[in-house]
């Protein structure tokens, strides 16, 4: 998004007051672009215009009523800032019903116009990125299926999936709890094109009496009660993917025999002879360091060294918060589907107060989180409150404003510097601005290029 919403059409056939509002917008740090009438302005206004318009209402022509009407009809959402000098309270009635943004009477102060433009540049920026998550959300961005996020890191992830998938490799992924080891493990096993289906075992959840036979099947008079051959997951995941979740937990016991099915590639029943082929990838996921693990003899060696030949490490929410948005917005609308609620809008601050959380849970908790938000059991964090649209704001509500617009500034800024990798001039190719003004922006926000840059 260009600008970072900084840009105005400013609509205005009085030469006096044209330039007097647009050096008032100038001043408030905005960029402005100026007409002087609503058909000159039309073609500058094209769906998605990453700014917003404040106008005269009486313009040789088409008039400003006219105007907002035919802009909201192409976009609905994009806020129109109308000006008139008539006193006319039908008019801003009007003005109003028909969507305006807010409506502002001449003689008007520089503070107002300013106050009026940033509000509605805020509102703005909140729906163009709400667009821009959604379209991210239906393919746009995602690259690798499930894979949802944008940041340096999952695109790593992407590649690696990418690159291991097709191969049919054993792969162990490394991740904390929450992080989506199971989604990276499904999303290996559509990667590989593989006919069969996704067998997934908790290994932390099996009872150590009942492991060997789930995993490997068993033959009738295996164990008591065994009146009938019982098919493992390894026998069932036949032309697919076994995901043994938490094989930190495995009994040492089992290792042995998993390191064996690992390097023969064959395994047999419970109770059984008969040398059954292994015809599935397994993919094996830990939420601890397994080297650390076998060091203090809590996990075979020889096994943490078969399991490590590809080793995917997922990293935890915190070091990906640029992804954030993205996910939230997916889980979101899942929620909104599954509770058959409508999902509510949040704004910068409130983003801003996720994106800084640790996230000990993860995505996981992340996503808990999206389904009480739709819910509404989540508390927002504090907003400014939206004053009266007829009268100027107090200074603490432009105070609040102003945090706001810096915090989403800032976010959009370490976005594009982690993903150009600490690069100026890529990022501010990516954020359309020029590089000089970037460096500025960067220096004013006290944000350090350098610490972006990939060691």
């Amino acid at each position: 998004m260009s600008h970072f919403l900084r840009t105005v059409v400013l609509i205005e056939d009085d030469p006096g007051v044209q330039l007097a509002a647009a050096q008032a917008l100038e001043i408030g740090g905005f960029e402005v672009q100026t007409c002087d009438s609503a058909e000159q302005a039309q073609a500058l206004l094209k769906p998605d215009f990453a700014g917003v318009v404040v106008c005269d209402v009486r313009l040789p022509g088409k008039d400003g009523l006219t105007l907002l009407r035919e802009l909201h009809r192409a976009d609905p959402d994009l806020p129109v800032t109308l000006v008139t000098g008539h006193g006319d309270v039908a008019m801003a009635v009007e003005a109003m019903r028909e969507g305006a943004w807010d409506f502002i009477e001449k003689p008007f102060a520089s503070e107002r116009l300013i106050d009026v433009t940033r509000r509605a540049a805020l509102q703005r920026q909140l729906v163009l990125e709400n667009r821009r998550l959604k379209a991210a959300l239906s393919g746009a961005l995602l690259g690798t299926g499930r894979l949802i996020g944008t940041s340096p890191a999952m695109e790593r992830i992407r590649t690696l999936v990418a690159n291991l998938g097709p191969t049919g490799v054993d792969v162990l992924i490394e991740g904390e709890t929450g992080a989506g080891k199971e989604v990276v493990a499904q999303a290996l096993h559509e990667a590989s094109g593989a006919s069969g289906p996704f067998v997934a075992i908790n290994c932390g959840a099996l009872p150590e009496t009942v492991f060997e036979s789930e995993i490997f099947g068993a033959e009738p008079g295996a164990y008591t009660g065994a009146t009938k051959r019982r098919v493992g997951k390894l026998e069932h995941a036949r032309d697919g993917t076994v995901f043994l979740d938490e094989i930190e937990s495995m009994p040492l016991a089992l290792q042995v025999k998993l390191l064996r099915v690992l390097q023969e590639r064959c395994f047999e029943r419970l109770g059984g002879n008969a040398l059954l082929p292994l015809q599935a990838r397994v993919i094996a996921a830990t939420k601890v360091d397994l080297k650390t693990l076998s060091d203090r003899g809590g996990f075979r060696a020889d096994l943490y060294y078969r399991l490590n030949v590809a080793t995917l490490p997922l990293p935890p929410l915190r070091e990906r918060r640029e992804d954030i948005p993205l996910l939230l917005t997916h889980f979101a609308e899942l929620a909104g589907l599954r509770f058959r609620r409508p999902v509510p809008r949040w704004g910068a601050a409130q983003m801003a107060a996720w994106q800084a959380r640790d996230w000990p849970g993860n995505v996981r908790e992340l996503r808990h989180l999206a389904d009480r938000w739709v819910l509404g059991l989540e508390t927002a964090a504090e907003e400014p409150a939206t004053p009266d649209r007829a009268s100027p704001e107090a200074p603490a509500a432009r105070a609040g404003l102003e945090a706001q617009l810096e915090a989403f500034e800032r976010g959009l800024i370490e976005a594009a510097l982690r993903e150009s990798a600490g690069s100026v001039s890529a990022a501010a190719s990516a954020l359309d601005l020029p590089r000089k003004t970037l460096s500025d922006r960067i220096r004013r926000l006290g944000l350090d290029a350098e610490s972006y840059r990939l060691n």
